[in-house]
């Protein structure tokens, strides 16, 4: 097998979770575990995407709600809604009560069941209220929002990638990076993304630089939380589970960074 570079792990990461035109050119372990590993850059560049939106809309004169909605538009779009989808699925799953055959089985139907929809509905609409409060505080405060949001949501996927996390099912992408991210590689990407959305919060104060690293412990924390329960119910994870973790996350990160 060749050497995995880590151009592979790039290509793994954007091919996988964009729809920015990348060629994966390997679909194996090695290109799996870089890929998951570069999963918070995906996020990165979704994030400076939907930020860029928001503030053309804003500089065009509209509102914070209306550049809010477009903010959360554009993850959308630059994924296929494949989050948001895997977090209706998800909830279907979740909330149907019935044994982890079955509950897979419904989170793979096409459909969207009343949990999914009720799930989906509150989510974007925290996303959009909290990023319409960020942006009327100022822009810079909404496109630093957009930006930790979707970057944390991506971090999640590394964390629920490590080693010791199994997959509910054989195949799929849930199978593909479920254990490929080592425990060590994962936290490492923990504190760097931390101390990186940190940083960029320290031209607003230091109060914003607790709040922002607060933010993100809380949005993984989260994240950590459904991916526990999920493992528990449905004997590992999936790529609706991945997806679940990704739209957990952002919300959970835009919701405390309005508040305060």
């Amino acid at each position: 097998m060749p050497r995995t570079s880590p151009l592979d792990g790039l290509r793994f990461a954007f091919g996988t979770l964009t729809v920015f035109p990348v060629r994966v050119t390997r679909w194996d372990r090695e290109a799996a575990r870089g890929g998951m590993l570069c999963a918070p850059l995906t996020g990165l560049a979704i994030g400076a995407a939907a930020a860029a939106v928001g503030l053309v809309l804003l500089f065009l004169g509209a509102g914070g709600p209306l550049a809010a909605v477009a903010t959360v538009a554009v993850p959308a779009a630059l994924t296929r809604g494949l989050h948001l989808d895997g977090l209706a699925d998800t909830a279907d799953g979740l909330g149907s009560g019935k044994p982890a055959e079955d509950a897979l089985r419904i989170m793979k139907q096409s459909d969207i069941g009343p949990f999914g929809v009720i799930t989906l509905v509150l989510a974007l609409l925290a996303q959009v209220a909290a990023l319409a409060q960020a942006y009327d505080a100022s822009w810079a405060r909404g496109a630093c929002a957009a930006v930790v949001s979707a970057t944390v949501a991506r971090l999640a996927l590394t964390l629920a990638a490590r080693a010791g996390v199994p997959a509910a099912r054989p195949e799929g992408l849930g199978a593909a990076v479920a254990g490929v991210v080592p425990v060590r590689g994962a936290l490492l990407a923990g504190v760097a993304v931390t101390g990186a959305a940190a940083a960029v919060a320290a031209v607003f104060g230091p109060y914003d630089v607790a709040r922002t690293a607060l933010a993100v412990l809380l949005s993984l924390a989260a994240a950590e939380a459904l991916l526990r329960h999920c493992t528990r119910r449905f004997g590992g994870i999936t790529g609706d589970v991945f997806g679940g973790l990704a739209e957990t996350a952002a919300t959970t990160a835009l919701v405390v960074l309005s508040l305060g």
